[in-house]
């Protein structure tokens, strides 16, 4: 697969090529702001092509998603997160107005980074810096972007999706604010197909991808202890992913296969993650790292009690006031009595300058013209 150029964009519009590790049918925060911004950009007149990786070779080399173009390329290896994806560099194309690199903790950043500035194709980053369940990875961030710097270093822009971003990787790469731009991400649902009204019970939803960082064993060690003050309680754990195994093991160890439902809703059935979210009396966040997490966001849109790690983006959240905030060591015991505490309060209002995917998509036009002198 050698792609060279883009096709040429509509009148006055740019050729945007976003660079990701992966992207739908895969789900994920980095998939969802992806798809949610290419779109919104074909629709205002641009061309965007996404080049991504296929780790089995079961996807479509190219095809066309929501008016964008996705191009493909083999990484390896399958069953790691690494993606060495060769094809990369061939993949960034020589046109682009401007290239996008999103996130930078896999193998195709720098080989994105590097293509675009040997072919002097200005590009932006966004970090989407997530956490891992490998300790050994979460250690080597820091050493990761300290090897990154260079290539990250000569970006025209680094996006941050987060507040806290800023400051974190200006001291991890010694780099100005000045070289930031804050484009949150965005958060809509349709509007709930119940027209309101919620199931009787007491619903749990702890969301996210089944990865042990993500926290769910937390919420579910917490479920004994809801119990007692709610018994109607149950727990249902919002995701996919290689946890599942443990997860049902640690419910059956509790006793608890009649309270919890493991499940996750496909990404394009947003009515039916709009209907889940609604009915549930808390919606849960307990992961060890959060940037600017779209599952979070998307309960705070839906007015839901949120009840989050005391840690990285989730503690921004509380600190605006849209979710409480819990140690993340926090016994289950604790964890429980802020669960309680939470239902109790119930959700807060959406606030006015509520983030959305058309606010983030307009920001990254502004800032691409910006950058290729078209402002």
């Amino acid at each position: 697969m050698r792609p060279r150029h883009l096709p040429d964009p509509p009148a006055r519009g740019l050729r945007i090529l976003m660079v990701t590790p992966s992207f739908h049918p895969e789900s994920g925060g980095v998939e969802t702001h992806v798809r949610e911004v290419s779109r919104r950009l074909v629709e205002a007149g641009h061309c965007v092509t996404v080049a991504t990786t296929d780790t089995l070779g079961r996807l479509p080399a190219r095809e066309y998603v929501d008016g964008v173009e996705v191009r493909r390329v083999r990484a390896w290896p399958s069953n790691r997160d690494w993606r060495l994806a060769p094809g990369i560099s061939r993949a960034v194309s020589g046109n682009a107005d401007i290239v996008h690199v999103q996130s930078y903790h896999t193998f195709v950043a720098p080989l994105a980074m590097a293509a675009a500035l040997r072919l002097r194709r200005p590009y932006v980053v966004t970090f989407h810096g997530g956490g891992h369940s490998d300790r050994m990875r979460n250690a080597a961030r820091p050493l990761q972007l300290r090897a990154l710097r260079p290539l990250i270093a000569r970006a025209a822009r680094l996006v941050a999706v987060a507040e806290f971003e800023i400051a974190h990787y200006g001291r991890a790469l010694n780099l100005p604010h000045s070289r930031f731009v804050l484009i949150p991400n965005g958060a809509e649902l349709p509007a709930p197909r119940r027209n309101g009204t919620r199931p009787q019970g007491t619903l749990i939803a702890s969301v996210g991808r089944l990865e042990r960082y993500k926290g769910h064993h937390r919420v579910l060690r917490a479920l004994p202890h809801i119990i007692e003050r709610h018994p109607d309680a149950r727990l249902w754990i919002a995701g996919a992913g290689p946890y599942e195994a443990e997860l049902r093991r640690m419910t059956a160890e509790l006793g608890l296969e009649d309270r919890v439902t493991i499940r996750a809703i496909p990404p394009e059935d947003r009515g039916g993650m709009a209907d889940a979210l609604t009915s549930a009396s808390l919606v849960a966040l307990m992961s060890d790292w959060e940037t600017h997490p779209v599952a979070a966001l998307e309960a705070i849109g839906l007015e839901r009690p949120l009840l989050v790690a005391d840690n990285s983006g989730l503690r921004e959240l509380a600190g605006r006031g849209l979710a409480a905030a819990i140690p993340t060591d926090a016994s289950p015991r604790e964890l429980a009595g802020a669960a309680i505490d939470a239902i109790a309060r119930g959700g807060p209002r959406r606030p006015s300058d509520f983030p959305t995917w058309d606010g983030c998509a307009t920001g990254l036009e502004d800032l691409y013209l910006s950058v290729v002198g078209r402002a």
